[in-house]
C-alpha cells in the first residue's frame, strides 16, 4: 500500500511538471518580435480592426516580448486626425480620432506601441500637427512613411498590413 501511495504521488508530481513545462513552452512560443503595422487607408472600421489586431498581438506575445511600430501615411493619417480638424484639411475625407479611437490609441501607447507619422503627408496635405492631429509629438514624425516601412524591415521588423 505504501508503494502505491508513493507511486501515486510520483505520478501526480510528474503530471504537474509536464503541465508546467507545457505552459512555459506556450508562454515562450513566440519569443521576442519586432513588427511594423502599415496603415494607409481611411476606413474607420478597418483602422479600429487593425488596432484590435495589435492588441490581440500584444495579448498573445506579451508587451515585454514585442516592439511594435505603426506607420501612418496618406489616408492612414485620418486615424489621428481630430474630427473638428476636418474643416482645416480639405485633402482628407475622414477624421477618425474620436473618443473611442483615442482610447484605443492611448491603451496601445501605454503598452509601448509607437505611432509614426509621415512628414510628406503632413506637408502635402497641409496638416498642422499640433492643431489637427491627436497626440503626435515631433519625435513621432518620420521623413517618409514608405521609406520608414523599408527602413524598419531592413532592421528586422516583420511587415503587417491588416
Amino acid at each position: 500500500m505504501k508503494n502505491l501511495s508513493w507511486s501515486a504521488l510520483f505520478f501526480a508530481s510528474l503530471l504537474s511538471l509536464i503541465s508546467f513545462a507545457s505552459q512555459a513552452a506556450d508562454e515562450n512560443r513566440y519569443g521576442h518580435q519586432k513588427v511594423v503595422y502599415h496603415i494607409n487607408y481611411d476606413d474607420a472600421k478597418k483602422q479600429s480592426s487593425t488596432l484590435r489586431n495589435i492588441q490581440n498581438h500584444i495579448n498573445a506575445v506579451g508587451e515585454d516580448n514585442l516592439d511594435i511600430q505603426v506607420v501612418l501615411h496618406g489616408n492612414g493619417l485620418s486615424l489621428l486626425l481630430k474630427p473638428e480638424a476636418l474643416k482645416n484639411v480639405p485633402k482628407f475625407k475622414a477624421a477618425n480620432a474620436d473618443t473611442q479611437m483615442k482610447q484605443k490609441i492611448d491603451q496601445l501607447k501605454m503598452q509601448g506601441v509607437r505611432f509614426n507619422v509621415c512628414a510628406n503627408t503632413v506637408k502635402g496635405r497641409e496638416v498642422n500637427v499640433e492643431r489637427d492631429l491627436y497626440d503626435v509629438e515631433k519625435s513621432s514624425i518620420v521623413p517618409s512613411g514608405v521609406a520608414e516601412l523599408a527602413y524598419l524591415q531592413s532592421k528586422g521588423y516583420l511587415y503587417l498590413r491588416p
